[in-house]
């Protein structure tokens, strides 16, 4: 069984399912305790204790977060912006905009883009500043696309790999 889950490079061993519901449990509610997961999986304390240890020391979970509704907090202007890139200039790109609030998602990708940015501002004229003056502007950027988002969803949970 756990050869059909996921593996993660500096664990040493692969992920089982009891492993993938503690990822999912802390996905839904990153302030479930110790103890309450343990009594959920049916596990002692100590072993869920350790397998959180574990996940977190080898990178598997990087930490616990608030899940916040973006438009709820004000930033109610969001945009999928695609950019074709010169040449091998993905590192380049990902530090330039490493410290770009607006950029709340970089990622490289195939196929007819290099790489697709979720850009998230306040006003339409923020929106524009960062993609026309700041990532346009980027000598390793050749050509953007931008998609303005009307609506979105986003399921911030651990979806536990089928067997």
């Amino acid at each position: 069984m756990a050869t059909l889950l996921d593996d993660h490079a500096t664990s040493g061993r692969p992920l089982d399912v009891l492993d993938h519901r503690i990822l999912e449990m802390l996905s839904l509610d990153a302030r479930a305790s110790v103890t309450r997961i343990a009594e959920e999986l049916h596990l002692s304390r100590a072993n869920a204790y350790e397998r959180i240890a574990r996940l977190r020391r080898t990178g598997v979970l990087r930490g616990y977060t608030a899940v916040i509704d973006p438009r709820a907090a004000g930033l109610a202007t969001a945009a999928y912006v695609f950019l074709t890139l010169k040449q091998d200039d993905w590192g380049v790109l990902r530090e330039a905009l490493a410290d770009e609030p607006a950029v709340r998602h970089l990622a490289l990708v195939g196929g007819q883009y290099d790489a697709v940015l979720l850009v998230r501002t306040r006003t339409v004229d923020e929106l524009r500043a960062v993609i026309f003056e700041r990532i346009q502007s980027l000598s390793c950027v050749q050509s953007s696309q931008t998609a303005l988002i009307f609506d979105d969803h986003a399921e911030h949970r651990h979806a536990v790999p089928e067997e």
